[in-house]
């Protein structure tokens, strides 16, 4: 266990289901299933939550997935809203990019999507804008192929 700042610890794995779910939920992001969150959670390379010490609530959260070797992509991140501003999005990254560091060969390529309110962490862990070269581009499959 490691020590973000006082009053909350920082855990290597995933969040329990209902604290993922809830965290998407509480944060604005995109609603899942409780079998999507229970196969993404366990699917990660890397995964990391934040304990709120005197309640014991998960209060934060950060994910990497990616083959180990080149391409890792970080998910995610979320910090629920009344413990914003306190270092905690930026200690679950650093831990994250930490344990690529470690655990990945040299010259390995992180990613990311940067909703707005993200973008200012992510620029001060190096992360920059790569339009026009690159774009995100995505798309959501709707079920099985007919």
């Amino acid at each position: 266990m490691t020590h973000v700042r006082s009053g909350y610890t920082l855990l290597d794995g995933p969040p329990a289901v209902a604290d993922y779910l809830a965290l998407r939920r509480d944060t604005g992001m995109h609603p899942k299933t409780e079998e999507q969150a229970r196969a993404g959670s366990h699917g990660a390379w890397a995964a990391v939550h934040v304990r709120h010490d005197d309640s014991g609530a998960t209060v934060g959260m950060g994910r990497v997935i990616g083959d180990g070797g080149w391409y890792f992509h970080v998910i995610d991140m979320a910090v629920l809203p009344e413990h914003q501003g306190q270092g905690l999005g930026s200690a679950v990254l650093q831990h994250l990019l930490d344990r690529i560091r470690e655990d990945a060969p040299p010259g390995a390529y992180v990613s990311l999507m940067a909703d707005g309110p993200g973008q200012p962490l992510y620029a001060r862990h190096g992360f920059q804008d790569r339009a026009p070269h690159t774009i995100g581009m995505g798309r959501r499959l709707d079920g099985p192929r007919g």
